[in-house]
């Protein structure tokens, strides 16, 4: 799913996790009843729905994400696009069970 998309019948999402609406809908900051609205069929604004894809489709913890984190990536992807494909993959691999374990040597 890509940044912005539709998000399928968030109902269907929250279902499938298991989760009750309070569950699901406060993780994102959104009340119980705002999120029945949206289960139900009301517009659900882009942020709502970025939020949504990050936190419930992606599983992205929000809480242990920060600001250096983001301006990391934004360097290694403008300044070091390799290191950046590298250490892409090794992160991959690792989150998949393997080790993560690469050679850095003269990527710096």
């Amino acid at each position: 799913m890509k940044l912005f998309d539709k998000i399928p019948n968030p109902r269907d999402i929250r279902k499938k996790l298991g989760l009750n609406q309070e569950e699901f809908w406060t993780k994102i900051g959104v009340t119980q009843s705002g999120g029945s609205r949206y289960e139900s069929g009301r517009n659900i604004p882009k942020p709502v729905r970025e939020l949504l894809r990050l936190v419930h489709v992606e599983h992205l913890d929000l809480s242990k994400v920060r600001r250096e984190d983001f301006e990391i990536v934004e360097y290694l992807r403008e300044q070091h696009p390799e290191l950046y494909k590298k250490l892409k993959k090794a992160a991959k691999g690792w989150k998949a069970g393997g080790d993560g374990k690469m050679d850095l040597e003269g990527d710096l």
